[in-house]
């Protein structure tokens, strides 16, 4: 019978024998052999990652997610044996028994963990064939998303993506580690709500018991945990599964998952304190990375005007400064139109890059005009006496300011071999515009250090923001925000200076965790409805099982929720959150692999009293 099984697998390599699990079990991983294991029989189960004959001797790496192992077949194997070795195809999935061998010192491979041993096989068998593969199984499959996407479970098996779950896995564990150390609950919310207005669009769930009705998957659990705290749970913490109906665009996913955290009796301080050492402890026990035991502390305001962004990337340390003065020293009717319109002039010195061609300093210029810059100017210090005019600079609009060059270069701090870069415009646009500049040369220059992670709090942003479209205020973050103390007479009369008991942490120009302390007294909440114009009846049909539990004793509050998966980005320096799911939706929310979204039967529309109509253009 193990005759013709060999003879069929050198005829159809397809076909294989696969006798009962328990006789080859294995007794290690292919990650676990070392030379300690010298002269004992061992059984590996695996992957065929690699194979290859040299001169009639075998050599088949097999692979699982917990390293490789070198398996080798002699030329004087069994018949048999030699027979099954030759048959195997990448990606089949068998199991060896043999010795561990150790190798000579000068063929150890020091490049894998394994390396020291191989495994001198006596027996293989074939427990499942593969066929050809799309693409390679490599460390990082380089091939198109769309098709790592489709076969998934293969792209899975790359090392880079096992590790990148594993390390998924172990944050996961850390969090619920430290915060359950420190007297959090893990406590669950619903995944059917009642829809309320949040950031994004609801998913909507028909009911078929209650025709008619819709329960929506929740865009996070805000609700839900300040309920429980009423409830009296004071130190609450969840792994949120959270959903949004978004437009599909850049690394947006219709679901994701949050660290949500909330906590009675406690200001901002607090928060911070914990996050400070939730995140040490992960990337501690993670990374083998220390973080510091406090994290920077930035105001909005002094981020937008120190690196045009309220998620600055502070690896480097490129900064905005104050042009404002260039207007009285130059001929540049630019820079005098925005200053009299009540804007700025904001300047970007960017050292040691004076040999910028026009062609990358157009395509600069394209960048700051995606955040409405009118347009990006420039010039180029340069050594006294070969500018324009003699002068220290030269290009752009040097020949504007060539007699005030030596000011212009030591008010900025710029030096021979400098490029200078402004944005003059209102103080929003110019702050934004050249702060995507710096990202774009953060990026483009390597100004960031791999494998570092600077975190920064920014404090004291807007509570509301002025909604020109519809001639409103909006809240800047949710209506639950409590404002700061000292605007709460001011709140109705002068609702743009007000700032709210909200912040967000940032790392390496991403945001990674906003949250803010909440409003518990039921009056002022009311006061927040009216000025973002909530009318009272909807806030109560919206809110009203929250409005209800505040009539009852609600503790002060405040939480945070940190992003599971842009952490596990920026802790991974990937560029996209795609690559740290296991099971992501692609860049226009479709899964290539189950294919969803997908039509439903026409009866289970019918049971659920629903029709659908011919398909419309949606305002976004």
């Amino acid at each position: 019978m193990q005759t013709q099984v060999y003879q069929s697998l050198k005829e159809d390599s397809r076909r294989c024998y696969s006798p009962p699990m328990d006789t080859h079990k294995r007794t290690l991983t292919c990650g676990d052999a070392r030379a300690s294991h010298e002269g004992k029989e061992i059984v590996l189960n695996g992957w065929v990652h690699r194979h290859r004959n040299h001169g009639g001797v075998l050599f088949i790496n097999l692979r699982d997610r917990y390293g490789i192992t070198q398996v080798v077949v002699d030329e004087n194997a069994a018949d048999e044996l030699r027979v099954v070795a030759e048959s195997l195809k990448f990606e089949y999935c068998i199991a060896v028994r043999g010795i561990v061998n150790r190798r000579p010192d000068p063929m150890v491979n020091k490049d894998m963990a394994t390396g020291e041993i191989e495994v001198r096989a006596q027996e293989i068998t074939v427990l499942s064939t593969c066929e050809t593969l799309p693409f390679m199984i490599d460390e990082k499959a380089s091939t198109n998303e769309d098709l790592r996407l489709k076969y998934r479970y293969l792209d899975l098996r790359t090392a880079s993506m096992q590790k990148k779950i594993a390390l998924r896995s172990q944050v996961m564990f850390r969090t619920r580690e430290y915060l359950t150390n420190q007297g959090f609950l893990e406590i669950e919310t619903p995944t059917m709500i009642r829809s309320t207005p949040e950031g994004a669009r609801d998913f909507l769930v028909p009911s078929r018991i209650n025709p008619g009705n819709f329960y929506a998957l929740p865009q996070s659990p805000q609700l839900f945990k300040q309920i429980l705290m009423v409830s009296g749970f004071d130190k609450y913490f969840q792994l949120a599964h959270c959903f949004r109906d978004e437009d599909a665009r850049g690394d947006r996913q219709p679901e994701h998952t949050q660290i949500d955290i909330e906590m009675s009796f406690v200001d901002q301080n607090d928060v911070f304190a914990l996050i400070e050492g939730l995140f040490g402890h992960v990337f501690r026990n993670t990374l083998g990375v220390e973080l510091g035991s406090t994290f920077q502390r930035l105001s909005y305001a002094e981020s937008m005007d120190r690196y045009g962004s309220d998620k600055p990337d502070l690896r480097f340390e490129l900064e905005l400064q104050d042009g404002a003065f260039m207007a009285e020293i130059g001929d540049f009717q630019v820079f005098r139109q925005a200053l009299d319109e009540g804007g700025a002039i904001r300047a970007l010195v960017v050292p040691g890059q004076g040999e910028y061609s026009r062609k990358q300093i157009a395509d600069l210029e394209g960048t700051a005009k995606i955040y409405r810059a009118k347009g990006l100017a420039w010039l180029k210090v340069v050594e006294t006496g070969t500018g324009v005019e003699g002068s220290n600079l030269d290009g752009g609009i040097a020949k504007f300011f060539a007699p005030a060059g030596e000011k212009i270069a030591a008010t900025f701090g710029a030096k021979a071999g400098d490029l200078v870069l402004f944005v003059a415009d209102s103080r929003t646009i110019a702050n934004t515009a050249l702060g995507a500049v710096r990202s774009r040369l953060g990026k483009d220059l390597q100004l960031a250090t791999p494998g570092t992670f600077k975190f920064a709090w920014i404090v004291d942003f807007p509570l509301f923001e002025w909604n020109d479209e519809e001639k409103k205020w909006d809240a800047a973050h949710h209506m639950f925000t409590m404002p700061q103390a000292q605007y709460l007479d001011t709140l109705e009369s002068d609702p743009g200076s007000v700032k709210g008991n909200l912040y967000d942490l940032v790392c390496n120009g991403y945001e990674m965790a906003s949250g803010s302390i909440r409003i518990h007294d039921p009056a002022l909440q009311k006061r927040i409805f009216s000025i973002v114009g909530f009318p009272e009846a909807e806030a109560q049909s919206r809110f009203g099982f929250l409005l209800e539990a505040f009539k009852y004793g609600p503790p002060p509050h405040g939480g945070i929720a940190p992003g599971l998966d842009r952490l596990l980005m920026v802790m991974t320096e990937e560029s996209t959150i795609r690559e740290v799911m296991a099971f992501p939706k692609n860049s226009v929310g479709l899964s290539p692999m189950d294919e969803s979204p997908s039509p439903v039967d026409p009866i289970q529309l019918k049971e659920l009293g629903l029709q659908l109509l011919p398909p419309t253009t949606v305002q976004n």
